[in-house]
């Protein structure tokens, strides 16, 4: 059988342990580098000695990066007390991998963390039967992410650096089909009427939040019965079946306050992240709390994200990004609505109102980074690979070069307006790669486009010059961290799990070599910092001379089952890794006007 025709099943086994170890190797045991032979051959692989229980593991290396994921192929396994080396299933190799995780973590695998062991293995799981669902469709009818939507939709392996990329908990195998993004199913939107005596919402434009829900329904509000008084509000359909199980959503409805409506409207279909909704007629798309544990965290919009998505909407439109960067934009959050219920700061109604930039046709081009960073399904090339093909085709250009001139543009509107906004402003982005959009509907990368109220961080140096500009920051304290604390989460989040993504792919690819593009970077950041003064240089300076860079511990948050947007610091969530812009070949670049070297 050809690992083309493998079943979806065969390819999710194999995704999963690759994701799996991506996370092990950075956090826990990078493993030896071995020959392995079988049957004459001899293959490069990766070996783990598990000594506790008396196993060693070999995975074959079918492709190598130096910043990113490792692809793996065959898995081998034996007991010490063997000389032969068998075949084993990669679930199999996992299972082992998380025991001996849980040692290294704990200096012995203690019964006080077995609960934690098999919640952990639970997610594993159903983060593969999920995927195999979505790759099965994948396979089956499948799409170019040619447009916002369709890209948002096609990442069906999930984040290669996480253990459970795909897994949901909350979300029962039946809701799949019409909420994951994935599947691309659609739905109505369920509606509430409340009393506005209990309605809270803020706006940074000069439409309220309700007056966006009553045009957003447009005629179909006529079909809801509203009282004098009353304040609609929609939900997801799974926030619904929640809130409407909660004993202070359930009085409040038996006191008249609140009244269930049930669906109405145009339809929605999920984005990348589940719980923000796109109509490309809307002017808003909505994000909604949901009962679901995603990846690490329940996903809930807290009070106090919604109060600073009003304050960073308002700085956003007080820097004037439209007119200062031709190259790069901010999609803003700049309303939300929700219920107040005494003595608790979530009521579970709390909606954000993103702006809509991608309407009708105005999406196409639009893809989010990981869309392009993603693996392929087998035997099938990935979508920047077939991009850079096409315009390599269509310039008569080596691949390679086509490649380099697509990379630079990228840094231009993708990376450097990221930094120069730091430098100038004190404002940095969590522009991990499914934040980070870009418009490359010319082939090119010409604009680029982040998205999420969670992910800014204010410099504490900054502060006079951004409370001047925002006044309503002052009271913001949450928002604003040391210089030291923004590099490291920076670092990660635009460099390693952005850039770095973007290099890998294109190394796996062969569609360059990734010394050289990790060269072209260096030498672009250099260039870039002798235009700066502030924290934008400094964090060149970070990202440039240390031996080691941040990267998230997203293995070890799920060993301890930390839930990161609850962490109260107990847990890091970041450790250092090799950097690999120090390596030799990397730093072997032409460094006149050295800038940051002093």
């Amino acid at each position: 059988m050809s690992e083309t025709t493998k079943p979806a099943s065969w390819v999710a086994e194999h995704v999963t342990f690759s994701c799996f170890a991506a996370s092990f190797m950075n956090e826990f045991d990078t493993g030896v580098r071995v020959n392995h032979h079988i049957h004459g051959e001899s293959v490069s692989a990766v070996e783990w000695s598990i000594g506790f229980q008396k196993l060693f593991i070999r995975a074959e290396l079918i492709s190598t990066s130096v910043c990113g994921p490792q692809h793996f192929g065959r898995i081998w396994s034996r007991l010490s007390t063997d000389v032969v080396w068998e075949p084993v299933p990669p679930l199999t190799a996992v299972i082992a991998l998380v025991r001996y995780a849980y040692t290294q973590t704990e200096g012995g695998h203690l019964e006080a963390v077995r609960v934690r062991e098999v919640e952990l293995l639970a997610r594993i799981i159903d983060s593969y039967q999920l995927m195999a669902t979505y790759i099965e469709t994948a396979i089956r009818t499948p799409i170019a992410p040619d447009n916002f939507i369709q890209a948002e939709q096609s990442l069906i392996y999930g984040h290669w650096q996480h253990p459970t990329p795909k897994s949901r908990q909350g979300m029962a195998f039946w809701h799949q089909q019409r909420y994951a993004p994935e599947l691309g199913g659609t739905f109505q939107l369920q509606y509430f009427a409340a009393h506005q005596s209990i309605v809270r919402q803020a706006s940074a434009n000069t439409v309220s939040a309700s007056d966006a829900i009553r045009q957003m329904l447009g005629e179909a509000q006529h079909n809801l019965i509203i009282g004098p008084g009353e304040v609609l509000i929609p939900l997801h359909p799974l926030q619904a079946e929640a809130v409407l199980m909660d004993p202070d959503i359930i009085t409040l409805l038996e006191k008249g306050d609140l009244r269930h409506l049930g669906p109405a409207g145009s339809t929605f279909t999920a984005t990348s992240s589940v719980r923000t909704v796109f109509n490309s007629d809307a002017e808003w798309m909505l994000k909604f709390s949901l009962p679901v544990r995603i990846t690490n965290s329940i996903r809930i919009n807290r009070r106090h994200e919604l109060e600073a998505g009003i304050v960073m909407a308002k700085l956003v439109q007080s820097i004037g990004l439209t007119s200062t960067s031709g190259t790069f934009r901010i999609i803003q959050d700049p309303a939300y609505i929700t219920l107040d219920l005494p003595g608790r700061e979530e009521s579970g109604f709390e909606i954000i109102f993103r702006e809509n930039p991608f309407r009708g046709t105005r999406g196409d081009g639009i893809v989010t980074t990981a869309a392009l960073a993603a693996a392929p399904l087998p035997g099938a090339l990935s979508y920047l690979s077939q991009l850079i093909h096409k315009l390599a085709y269509a310039s008569a250009e080596d691949i390679a070069a086509t490649c380099v001139k697509w990379f630079n543009r990228y840094l231009q509107c993708a990376v450097e307006p990221l930094i120069r906004l730091y430098d100038d402003f004190g404002l940095a982005l969590e522009a991990h790669q499914q934040n980070s959009l870009i418009d490359i509907s010319s082939g090119y990368p010409s604009v680029g486009y982040y998205r999420d109220n969670e992910g800014f961080y204010l410099s504490k140096s900054y502060r006079s010059l951004i409370t001047k500009m925002v006044p309503e920051s002052h009271h913001q304290d949450a928002l604003f961290y040391e210089d030291a604390e923004i590099r490291d989460c920076f670092a990660y989040y635009l460099i390693v799990n952005q850039v770095f993504s973007i290099i890998s792919r294109m190394g796996h690819d062969r569609l360059c070599n990734e010394t050289v593009l990790l060269q072209i970077l260096r030498s672009h950041l250099h260039a870039a910092a002798g235009t700066m003064s502030g924290a934008g240089r400094d964090f060149i300076r970070h990202i440039l001379d240390l031996p080691t860079i941040a990267s998230k511990a997203n293995l070890t948050t799920r060993l301890h089952d930390v839930d990161e947007l609850q962490n109260n610091g107990a847990q890091s969530l970041y450790h250092a890794i090799r950097n690999p812009l120090m390596d030799p070949g990397a730093i072997a670049v032409t460094r006149t006007n050295n800038v940051i070297a002093s």
